[in-house]
């Protein structure tokens, strides 16, 4: 069994990992993440690549390093958006009255740096969203929850209020889509 390392200051992500029954230690990566794609998918894993790779290269003994990212993704009338963590209360508020009443989707990329490997893959969730008031937006806003959050929002806390329904994983909206995770672990013997 192979020592495992999440790459991520997460909560979230720490607790799906336990959740699994994984036992991991937790580095955080310090590189300034750097965007060269513009493919939801390609995107998320180019960061989660980064992140575990500066972890791995900094870690003295072997071990199998986690790196994760996560974005949203709405469409507009230009196309896909890509919606990070939001800077301020008023880019919240412009995130989540584009989300209310539509469908989004949520990429989460994962990256395996082990030996001198590293495995991507990534998890796409469609996130239906009811209408939402400007004023039930500002009450979220006021929660503080929105702040840490791709998206400004965290469909494990009081966001589910106002999520009419998704397509596909559910672990993958909160940050990590644990049952690929695992599985792939598994595939390539490093659990």
């Amino acid at each position: 069994m192979s020592k495992i390392v999440l790459a991520s200051a997460s909560p979230r992500r720490k607790e799906l990992l336990e959740q699994i029954g994984i036992c991991f230690t937790v580095e955080v990566s310090s590189i300034e993440e750097v965007i060269t794609k513009t493919v939801p998918q390609e995107v998320v894993m180019e960061l989660a690549t980064q992140k575990a790779a500066d972890v791995k290269k900094n870690l003295k003994e072997d071990a199998v390093v986690i790196g994760a990212d996560t974005i949203v993704v709405c469409n507009s009338a230009e196309g896909e958006k890509i919606l990070g963590k939001p800077k301020s209360e008023e880019e919240a508020f412009r995130m989540l009255k584009e989300l209310q009443g539509n469908v989004h989707q949520v990429y989460t990329g994962v990256a395996l740096c082990y030996a001198e490997e590293i495995t991507t893959f990534f998890e796409c969730t469609k996130v239906h969203v009811y209408e939402m008031s400007e004023q039930q937006i500002w009450d979220y806003i006021k929660t503080g929850d929105p702040m840490d959050k791709a998206g400004a929002y965290g469909i494990q806390g009081r966001f589910a209020a106002y999520v009419k329904g998704i397509e596909g994983d559910y672990n993958n909206v909160v940050g990590l889509p644990v049952g690929r995770l695992y599985q792939e672990l598994y595939k390539l013997n490093l659990l």
